[in-house]
């Protein structure tokens, strides 16, 4: 092997030949450029790749957590409305409501009557049922608490009652505020209770 030494401008360079031909160049070794620039372009590749990993990684779990999410959510709806027994679906049920919907909110006392069990119960503590339920109400200003009540969904409650709001029915949520409740008598609805506690 042939060691050449040559000066280029101040530098003075050795540069080998593995033939025995001297080559002459104004650039340092290829095998020590070639080091230096391999091992930052490692780095810089090593470093991009993981920062690629972590990024799409990174969102692949996020896509799988969120699945993970609704899949969790969706098992509890379904839960929730195996949980509150089948609301009503019978056309005379849903006339009756609407009905009774639209006599609250007219405040029609006439229709109301119409509509509401003779021993209707207004109180649980102490005990109010039957006449007075509409002096009650008004006093007590409870005619805007009814139409918010009777504007829920009913659902099926005890002893053949339908009932709002569907919170009541499930007796796990231990609800105690007002409600609602409608059953059939004779064969027709009728307005049973709207009571509080």
């Amino acid at each position: 092997m042939t060691v050449l030494r040559l000066t280029v401008g101040h530098q003075r360079r050795s540069i080998l030949s593995p033939l025995g031909v001297a080559c002459f160049s104004p650039l340092p070794p290829l095998n020590c450029c070639l080091t230096q620039y391999t091992a930052n372009g490692v780095k810089f590749i090593t470093s991009l790749l993981l920062a690629m990993v972590v990024a799409f990684g990174g969102l692949s779990a996020c896509k799988s957590q969120s699945k993970a999410e609704k899949e969790r959510k969706a098992a509890l709806r379904k839960k929730a409305k195996a949980e509150l027994r089948d609301e009503a679906t019978d056309v005379d049920f849903d006339a009756f409501i609407g009905r009774l919907r639209k006599a609250v909110s007219a405040h029609d006392v006439t229709t109301l009557a119409t509509m509401m069990t003779p021993n209707f119960g207004c109180r649980l503590s102490p005990a109010l049922e039957g006449d007075g339920v509409f002096k009650y109400w008004d006093q007590e200003n409870l005619w805007p608490e009814l139409e918010g009540i009777l504007s829920e969904k009913f659902v099926k409650g005890d002893d053949d009652y339908m009932v709002a709001p569907p919170q009541f029915a499930d007796k796990s949520l231990n609800y105690d505020g007002y409600r609602a409740g409608v059953r059939r008598v004779n064969g027709s609805w009728k307005f049973a209770y709207f009571v509080n506690g």
